[in-house]
């Protein structure tokens, strides 16, 4: 059984025994987790949810992901040079039961 879900303002297509990565969510390690925003369950399409659908998980980590490098400048001037890093935190999550 297949289902499209949303959190963090993103979709994301899941099944039973997957893993994914979403943005960060409020929880321990171990918690679960239930996603009550299902777009698509099987070939369900809601209208903008399926009704009474529901999503759950286990929470198996919290993390940041890689850097990435942001440098802004203007040219023919050196007092406007701004050098940045930036981690975006995440949490994998584990889908065990769609229903």
């Amino acid at each position: 059984m297949k289902a499209v879900i949303k959190t963090g303002g993103k979709q994301y297509l899941v099944e039973e025994g997957s893993v994914i990565y979403v943005e960060k969510l409020e929880g321990n390690v171990g918690d679960n987790v239930t996603f009550d925003e299902v777009l698509m369950l099987d070939k369900q399409v809601g209208n903008p949810t399926v009704k009474g659908a529901k999503v759950t998980g286990v929470i198996a980590k919290h993390g940041k992901g890689e850097k990435i490098k942001i440098f802004k400048y203007k040219p023919n001037t050196t007092s406007t040079r701004k050098k940045q890093g930036h981690r975006q935190p995440y949490t994998k999550v584990e889908i065990k039961k769609i229903g």
